[in-house]
């Protein structure tokens, strides 16, 4: 994250008048405790695309994933205490789903009590690298990459609400098919 860029158009966006929202990850806690310390973030959505565990085993080429459960934790609470003092006008958890997924998202939604959860369909992507594999062409990644679109196709939304049914409370889901609709468990958009 370039955080003065981001506090520049944040500062820069508010003195205009506009209402400022991100979409985050957690990785960067005091970028994010200076945007609500300085009131230059109406919104926060605190995304997470895989696990903790995942993120903290350091498997992920050169970035460093060791700190990031801690980093989310924190960011989570800054943006949470915010939002119950009403420093932060809206807040909400957004967990990208996949088959493999399913305690995480108790163990999330768990943790996160009454703060708005968002359920988003997830696909999974064969990520893009810096230089292809010498014994991999162009055409070998298209081909792998479609192979793995249909073995791991995206989640239909009665099995998105399935999930939902588990956690017992009320939730948004996105789906490319359906856009966003509110669910509460028993079936009731």
């Amino acid at each position: 994250m370039q955080r003065e860029a981001l506090i520049a158009l944040a500062r820069f966006a508010k003195s205009i008048g506009l209402v400022v929202g991100i979409q985050t990850n957690g990785m960067f806690p005091d970028a994010l405790a200076q945007l609500i310390e300085e009131c230059l973030v109406d919104k926060v959505a605190l995304d997470f695309k895989s696990r903790f565990e995942g993120y903290s085993s350091g498997a992920a080429g050169n970035f460093d994933f060791e700190n990031y459960e801690r980093n989310a934790k924190r960011s989570f609470n800054l943006c949470k205490t915010a939002y119950a003092r009403d420093v932060l006008r809206e807040f909400e958890v957004v967990i990208t789903i996949f088959y493999e997924n399913g305690e995480y998202i108790q163990k999330i939604s768990k943790m996160i009590g009454n703060i708005p959860l968002v359920l988003q369909q997830g696909e999974h992507k064969i990520l893009r690298l810096a230089e292809m594999p010498a014994e991999m062409t162009e055409g070998e990644y298209w081909v792998k990459k479609r192979r793995m679109q249909e073995e791991y196709h995206p989640m239909a939304i009665d099995e998105i609400k399935r999930i939902a049914d588990t956690l017992g409370r009320k939730v948004r889901i996105r789906t490319r098919e359906s856009g966003e609709i509110q669910y509460k468990p028993g079936g009731h958009a």
